[in-house]
């Protein structure tokens, strides 16, 4: 059975992408100035890859997802979202209780949707 283990989203600049990145992660990215990534201990890697790269084709525009870190307490979002504000990250939709638990939505530069919240059930 195949199981995805890249995540790439496209940016205009990867550098500066992975400075934010770098910021809410706490580890730094390796890569290329057009590609810049993050590997994770579950084997899961996020990649930044410019669209003005070499040979870089996407007919789709918009933003329809979003990259998620589900965390294991209430406690942890909200020490997460204070972070974030006090770094300056942009925030998309402020902290609230949805039907899933605490949640909130930032956003990169780039205007790709990063939403923190609690495991379903």
């Amino acid at each position: 059975m195949l199981a995805p283990n890249l995540l790439i989203l496209y940016v205009s600049n990867p550098l500066e992408s992975a400075k934010f990145y770098e910021q809410i992660i706490g580890k730094p990215a390796v890569g290329f100035p057009t590609y810049q990534a993050f590997e994770f201990e579950n084997g899961l890697i996020l990649g930044l890859w410019s669209t003005s790269a070499k040979n870089f084709l996407s007919g789709g525009e918009g933003h329809r997802s979003e990259l998620a870190f589900q965390v294991e307490t209430a406690e942890i979002v909200r020490k997460l979202y204070a972070q974030w504000c006090a770094n300056g990250v942009k925030i998309e939709q402020e902290l609230q209780e949805a039907v899933f638990g605490l949640t909130f939505v930032a956003l990169d530069l780039d205007g790709h949707r990063i939403r923190v919240n609690l495991p379903d059930g």
